[in-house]
């Protein structure tokens, strides 16, 4: 069993960042809400414990507070657990150990200098005047007993603490976000440094471990899994047929509305190059139909759900016939950050998307789950899939939504205009891989507009469509900005699907951020 560090979640945009930085250590993570109780966290014997930021303010009627039993957990050996309290998290520490928060003059956001008073423990190796990322409207103006200030800034005098007599620790910034330049380097220090973790927590281990697990869970039984070709689906088919070879079956259902070849791709990787069972089913006339005339981007969505469920649901009949038997398990590439949505602090999402490869399926499929990545993030799912030896151009490639190119035609979706985006798409996608920038990219993809212009081609007036390119940049899809292509290229590109795609006549750039804008159109 590998070492855990566990991080409480008081609800900040960033907690998901703090376990990603924690597992770049090598140290074994997991989030719980703030809310969880004290013997609840003592039963998952932490080597140590992050207290997260978040948007509340200590002294506020019914913010979050921190139990002060907390603070009192002890390791198996009787020594006192290590704490690390992130903005929010110091506040909560200071606050139930008699210190004392304000609301601060004036908010702090952005970068600051971070001048520290000492180099040992917590900024070990850290540069003295290095930058921090400040995003807080309170501050700490009295330490409690037995705390000392080990670093400051021109506008936070108490930029970070320590106390004289436990492991514990906090700090006014936020050392999980890249824009602190050495925020890695800090939290490694009190993941490894102070926590003592080994780091031994990898990728490579996690597959041994894992398919010893699946084997145990599944026994004689039979699989089921939904691929869609994305990252997730693909590599949780390699690592399940790796564990229990012929007793999965994967299922993959052809919308109509795949990228261009994905659909024979798919099939050739998957059965024929790795011999999986597969049963693939191209239901596109029936996706295509029900979506005709269909504007609003929601009803899509709820379409192409509810249609998938169905075609789904026939297909798994249709195996039971083939195997006799009915498989007992299905298994979906769940990722870590769905499993946290759903049980933040915060409350599951208004909204929450139907993140499952096989679309939110309804449970009276009785199956029981397997999910061997609800661990896991993305990264990490990338870096099983090449350890699986997956090809590149399934580990590597962008996010692809659900409702795939469905919500990438603006407006209705016909055959005609399905395939002028496909190819647009395809020039775009395959350009970026030419010239070298695919793999800098989050994502990339071509947008149908219901708009059409005028243009001239040869000595004929043309009225056709427009195709608008965008691509961001990204660490963690949270924000996101327009990617900054070299203008020969996008004059390339825009080159290539004018001149090659007969009903397009004009391309243009999406150089909208996230936020105020999202990344996908619908």
């Amino acid at each position: 069993m590998h070492e855990r560090l566990v991080i409480l979640d008081f609800g900040s945009q960033f907690t998901q960042l703090i376990a990603r930085r924690v597992r770049e250590a090598g140290v074994y993570s997991e989030i719980y809400p703030c809310t969880i109780s004290v013997d609840e966290v003592a039963e998952l014997n932490p080597v140590g414990i992050i207290l997260s930021g978040g948007p509340s303010s200590v002294y506020d009627e019914g913010a979050p507070q921190l139990d002060p039993a907390m603070l009192d957990l002890t390791l198996e050996n009787g020594d006192p657990v290590p704490i690390f309290g992130v903005c929010y998290g110091l506040q909560a520490m200071a606050h139930v150990q008699g210190g004392e928060v304000q609301a601060a003059d004036k908010r702090e956001f952005g970068r600051a200098a971070i001048r520290t008073d000492t180099q040992t423990d917590l900024f070990k190796g850290i540069p003295e005047g290095s930058q921090v990322w400040m995003s807080h409207g309170d501050k700490m103006t009295r330490l409690p007993d037995d705390y000392e200030i080990i670093a400051h800034t021109d506008n936070a005098p108490i930029a970070a603490v320590r106390s004289t007599k436990l492991p514990h620790f906090g700090v006014q910034f936020h050392p999980e976000v890249h824009h602190t330049e050495y925020g890695r380097q800090i939290i490694e220090n009190f993941a490894l440094r102070i926590c003592g973790c080994k780091g031994d927590w990898s990728a490579a281990s996690f597959i041994e471990e894992k398919k010893d697990e699946i084997r145990e869970q599944v026994g004689d039984e039979h699989v089921i899994l939904g691929l869609s070709g994305g990252v997730d689906s693909s590599v949780a088919a390699v690592l399940l047929h790796e564990a229990i070879g012929d007793q999965l079956t994967c299922i993959f259902v052809n919308n109509g509305l795949l990228r261009k070849g994905e659909w024979e791709q798919v099939q050739k990787t998957f059965s024929d190059h790795y011999q999986i069972r597969l049963k693939a089913i191209d239901a596109s006339d029936l996706f295509l139909d029900r979506l005709e005339d269909v504007i609003d981007p929601e009803r899509k969505r709820v379409i192409i759900g509810n249609t998938f469920v169905e075609v789904f649901d026939q297909g798994k009949m249709d195996i039971i016939e083939e195997l006799g038997t009915k498989p007992k398990f299905l298994a979906q590439g769940t990722l870590y950050p769905d499993v946290i949505e759903s049980v933040s602090f915060k409350g599951p999402s208004a909204t929450i998307k139907t993140h499952h490869n096989v679309g939110g399926l309804p449970e009276e499929m009785e199956f029981e789950v397997i999910e061997p990545f609800r661990e896991l993030f993305k990264d990490e799912v990338r870096a099983i899939g090449r350890l699986l030896g997956v090809p590149e151009e399934i580990v590597g490639r962008h996010p692809f939504p659900g409702p795939g190119l469905g919500i990438r035609v603006i407006g209705a979706v016909t055959r005609p205009d399905l395939a002028l985006l496909r190819d647009a798409d395809d020039i775009f996608i395959t350009e970026m891989k030419r010239w070298g920038l695919y793999d800098e990219i989050w994502q990339a993809f071509a947008v149908l507009l219901p708009v059409q212009t005028v243009g001239v081609m040869g000595d004929e007036r043309t009225y056709e469509n427009v195709c608008a390119l965008r691509a961001v940049t990204s660490v963690d899809g949270m924000t996101a900005d327009w990617s900054r292509f070299p203008p020969d290229f996008l004059a390339h590109v825009s080159n290539r699907i004018v001149n090659e795609i007969r009903g397009i006549n004009r391309t243009v750039y999406d150089i909208s951020s996230k936020p105020p804008a999202t990344i996908e159109w619908e």
